[in-house]
């Protein structure tokens, strides 16, 4: 078999392969996520061949597409994978647990091997021990394979677990192929493949069959190669598409056709030119094909070979379809059609602003033409902002895993209910939610649900059910992470309160008791694991929420298990604000902070503590806060008095402030005041008015944790 990273090597003389690498990345780890998803799903007491099939299938682009592109590390980790697969596949094997956890953490060695190899610095991932323990696995309950030299690099073992066939210094045995390729509207690319064999020097031979004369838009080519036909047909896409080459033998004893050496049985009824030859997803005898398919092919051996095209086209046609209707885009292009739509919209904002006085009846076209900008430029803005909302699923996704690694570490039966993963949030909120999220889930199954002995005691199912829900109310994404397990214990938070000194006195409500979890370093934990109990987490969570300006709640029955309520706003890029008047400064408040707005009446607000001052609303006292003061905005008019407050509400907590005039709603583009100026206190932002100022969008939290000091 001729070296793969030899043959990497002389292609990339003619072909810069680096170009398809992120590529090969994306869609590699496309095909591990996909894996590890079926291999969590799998019943290992009644698995379904299809699944089998279209994991051994993931194991195969990764390890094809590995191979050509010379990482080695990967190709021979996913060769040993697939050997597996391919046994298990073919019921030569029982699937059990232990195989699912060596080929899930073959999975995680394979996302380290190809992180490594884009570049992040790490060291070399040691997978020998993942190696030797497929190897036993694959060997456990077949047949002793014949002893043979392992080749440099891992390569495709199509179908069958025996080593092709090898001559007495440990070389394959050179085999005729018989290649076509077609149908194509431009025959000449077929000629590429024969520049090919004669760029990579011990890739074989090749000749034409048909005198370089085209029969209805087929080339026909005799081969000669020791090449696998995976890894042909992995070389040849670089040149034509993979559905229109078709591989067959010309002579005894090739590949694993009926009287081949180490033919597998199943194959033995295959046809030798069967079009579908080389395990396309719809050839006959290919993973998933139904059996009958394959019966049938061999029952018709002299079927034309002016079918082929059709019966193996159909479905790529499908599949060519279904990939055409997405597109992949760089972030950051994503990112600058973003920035230039909201110069759009405070473009939009200075013309509406600016003609806002004009005489409608002299210019009733240029109105016209206002508004219908205006429409236009809210619809493109929910349009391109929709691009970058991504669903939910992406971050759902890898809590099955995590808690199957988990409860078994703890020793627990866990099940994951997913609810409304196609809602949809913005990807930079999606990115920063994952970790606060991650870390709720583990808190429901370590402090959460129970043992099984002791859901069994108080009449629980043994095994407990972690829910997550995601769902759109208002303006806003609510996710929950619910558990039935034993709930939070009111006596016990208020006792671990007091020992770490916290002011927890009895009259608390129920509400603000569950808060205390939040507290830093504070943990319920009895004694300290590699799980939990260091009392660092939950505090990290609210503080993570809470800037990216969402709210956490909790919710618990004890014994009934516990609810904790995420809110976090659609989107960062572009929100709903109040716009409030101090002196000659504007400032936006984010609308979904506000709560009311009222006039000030003499003798309602009070002075407390010399310098403190409140407000009275409907029998509550609420601080004071003056943004005059706070922002020491200049003042001309020195006998103007403040009488406007708006309340707003952050972080459980409610203040007033104090404004001189409310100067109307409207949606703000959001820019980053720290990446273009400085971090200023109380301020989380800053947007450009439509009449050209820059107003600055204020914290609430900040404002809200001021008041209290």
């Amino acid at each position: 078999m001729a070296d793969l990273s030899n043959e990497g090597a002389h292609l990339s003389a003619g072909i810069d392969l680096s170009q398809f690498f992120q590529v090969f990345f994306e869609e590699a780890g496309e095909n591990l996520d996909s894996m590890e998803q079926m291999l969590l799903g799998l019943d290992i007491t009644q698995a379904d061949d299809e699944e089998l099939n279209a994991i051994f299938r993931c194991a195969h682009s990764v390890k094809g597409g590995a191979a050509t592109f010379g990482f080695n590390d990967v190709a021979e980790l996913t060769h040993e994978m697939e050997t597996l697969l391919d046994k298990l596949r073919r019921h030569e094997l029982t699937p059990t647990a232990p195989m699912v956890d060596v080929l899930l953490a073959s999975g995680d060695a394979l996302k380290a091997q190809l992180a490594r190899h884009q570049g992040n610095g790490a060291a070399p991932i040691d997978t020998r021990d993942l190696l030797v323990s497929i190897r036993a696995m694959a060997s456990g309950q077949a047949a002793p394979a014949p002893a043979a030299p392992a080749p440099a690099v891992a390569v495709a073992a199509a179908a069958s677990p025996a080593p092709a066939p090898v001559v007495g210094n440990g070389k394959p045995l050179p085999r005729s192929l018989e290649l076509t390729v077609g149908p194509l509207e431009d025959t000449a690319l077929a000629d590429n493949l024969v520049d090919l064999f004669k760029e990579i020097t011990d890739l074989g031979t090749i000749e034409p069959l048909d005198a370089g004369k085209p029969a209805d838009g087929m080339r026909r080519f005799k081969v000669l190669t020791a090449t696998s036909d995976n890894d042909l047909l992995d070389l040849f896409t670089f040149h034509v598409a993979r559905e229109h080459v078709r591989l067959a033998p010309l002579g005894a004893g090739y590949g694993f056709h009926e009287g081949a050496p180490g033919a597998p049985a199943a194959e033995a009824a295959a046809p030798a030119a069967d079009p579908g030859y080389g395990f396309f997803d719809d050839a006959p005898g290919a993973p998933g094909a139904p059996a009958a398919a394959a019966a049938a092919a061999a029952q018709a051996p002299a079927a034309a070979p002016a079918a082929a095209p059709v019966r193996a086209a159909a479905p790529k046609a499908e599949k060519a379809a279904a990939e055409s209707s997405t597109l992949r885009v760089s972030v950051d292009k994503v990112d600058q059609l973003i920035n230039l739509v909201g110069e759009l919209v405070i473009t939009q904002a200075m013309l509406a602003q600016n003609s806002k006085d004009v005489d409608t009846a002299l210019y009733q076209q240029l109105a016209s033409g206002m508004a219908d900008l205006e429409r236009n430029t809210r619809d493109l803005q929910e349009a391109v902002m929709s691009i970058r909302m991504i669903p939910m699923s992406l971050v759902f996704s890898r809590f099955p895993r995590m808690l199957r690694d988990l409860a078994g570490k703890l020793g627990k039966k866990v099940e994951l209910v997913q609810v409304g993963e196609a809602t949809e949030l913005d990807k930079g909120l999606v990115e920063k939610i994952t970790d606060p999220l991650t870390h709720l889930v583990r808190n429901s199954c370590d402090h959460g649900i129970e043992m099984p002995a002791e859901r069994l005691a108080k009449g629980k199912p043994e095994t407990g059910t972690i829910t997550l829900i995601a769902s759109h109310q208002g303006g806003s994404i609510v996710i929950e992470v619910r558990d039935d397990g034993k709930g939070l214990n009111r006596a016990k938070l208020l006792s671990k309160a007091r020992e770490r000194g916290l002011d927890a006195p009895d009259s608390m409500t129920d509400q603000e008791v569950y808060g205390l979890i939040f507290a830093p370093g504070f943990s319920t934990a009895d004694q300290v694991t590699d799980v939990s109990g260091r009392g660092v987490g939950m505090d990290v969570v609210k503080k993570n929420i809470t800037a990216l300006g969402g709210t956490v709640e909790i919710d618990s029955a004890e014994g009934y298990g516990m609810t904790v309520r995420v809110r976090l706003p659609l989107t960062l890029a572009i929100m709903d604000g109040m716009s409030v008047g101090v002196g000659e400064e504007c400032y936006i408040l984010p609308l979904s902070s506000v709560v009311e707005s009222f006039q000030v009446q003499p003798g309602m607000i009070k002075t407390i503590g010399g310098s403190g001052r409140v407000v009275e609303v409907r029998d509550e006292y609420m601080p004071v806060v003056d943004l005059e003061r706070v922002f020491d905005v200049p003042r001309f008019d020195f006998e103007h008095v403040s009488n406007i407050m708006v309340v707003v509400e952050a972080e459980g907590g409610r203040v007033a402030l104090l404004v001189d005039e409310l100067l109307g709603q409207q949606q703000v583009v959001v820019k980053n005041l720290e990446s273009n100026y400085r971090k200023v206190d109380d301020v989380s932002g800053a947007t450009i008015m439509g009449d050209g100022r820059v107003a600055l969008i204020l914290d609430i939290g900040s404002l809200v944790r001021r008041s209290r000091h």
